[in-house]
């Protein structure tokens, strides 16, 4: 079977990368572990590849001030680093909870945390989807809507954000660096994914020619000994989640001084549960104290017909969850 023909270029500077990729119907190629197979189902269609993988944008770095993971970093090296695993663990759990051990070897940093929706509408194309024709509507509103969203939905588009690394960034308040042609702009991991509107849903933030070129997080080692990424899918390995949570405490005698939650799999976006983080702190980490932070992690939850399971799922991973890391303070 053979596609549309394209024209190929390996970039070998940041700055021939940006240029090209100004172009109209471009696409960057790193890992290839979602562009190829979007491909291969006629999904991505671009007229130039440029291929970004020679490009010095694979360093792993840390200072007092805050950890730097470029863009074509290989996710398993991240989970794999020393500074990783020892200040920011949440980190190399979401990463080793995504997809299997080949993928991780090959997918980057930046492909993970741009890869389109695995909504089943999105990827069959006799099927209506926003997000791939604006306009067209969306199918799993009234079709199989067991993975769709609670939160942050609308009436276009009830599709789910795929990556487990963005839902342990968010909590962890980090920073994407984005670059094209004419500099670059930072923004809020969570900025990175906008909410659907009503005839579109676009899966990212980034103007066409824009890369991520690199991910800042703050130093994060006071909650590297409370931190956890949960994940409940349907199938232990190389499966997306259905929901998950991502927490991260820090205890100041005895009391919670900091609490960050985050779930997957239940919004467009890594949905940070702020009510919940607020009911935490100042207080003890009793199981009264989690039930509570979870009741407020499901309210506004709105269910479709096939995925109000998801609410009472989600109740009980934030409760797991803060079990987790809440133990003995």
């Amino acid at each position: 079977m053979s596609g549309p023909s394209f024209h190929y270029v390996r970039a070998t500077e940041i700055a021939e990368a940006l240029a090209l990729g100004a172009k109209q119907g471009t696409a960057f190629l790193a890992g290839g572990t979602d562009l190829l197979p979007l491909w291969k189902a006629g999904l991505a269609t671009p007229h130039e590849v440029i291929d970004i993988t020679r490009l010095p944008l694979a360093d792993i770095s840390r200072n007092h001030v805050r950890l730097v993971l470029g863009a074509l970093a290989r996710m398993s090296d991240v989970a794999a680093h020393p500074d990783v695993k020892a200040d920011h663990p949440l980190i190399a759990d979401a990463i080793l909870a995504s997809a299997s051990g080949q993928v991780r070897n090959q997918a980057t940093i930046g492909g993970n945390l741009l890869q389109r929706t695995r909504c089943p509408y999105f990827r069959d194309q006799a099927t209506a989807c926003n997000k791939r024709d604006p306009g067209s509507g969306c199918g799993a509103l009234d079709g199989e809507n067991r993975h769709a969203a609670l939160f942050g939905a609308s009436a276009g588009c009830v599709a789910t954000q795929a990556s487990d690394l963005a839902v342990a960034l968010a909590v962890l308040d980090a920073e994407i660096v984005v670059s094209d042609s004419n500099g670059e702009r930072r923004l809020a991991l969570e900025d990175l994914y906008p909410l659907p509107g009503a005839t579109d849903a676009p899966d990212s933030s980034l103007a066409p020619g824009e890369m991520i070129t690199a991910v800042h997080i703050g130093n994060a080692s006071r909650f590297a000994a409370r931190s956890t990424y949960l994940k409940v899918r349907d199938r232990a390995s190389f499966e997306f989640a259905v929901v998950s949570v991502a927490a991260a405490l820090r205890f100041e005698k005895g009391v919670i001084a900091e609490a960050r939650l985050a779930a997957g799999g239940v919004a467009p976006l890594p949905w940070r549960l702020r009510r919940s983080e607020a009911a935490l702190i100042g207080g003890a980490p009793t199981e009264q104290a989690f039930r509570a932070a979870a009741d407020l992690a499901i309210e506004g939850a709105g269910a479709l017909e096939d995925n109000a399971f998801k609410i009472p799922l989600l109740h009980n991973a934030v409760i797991r969850a803060l079990q987790t890391v809440g133990g003995q303070s």
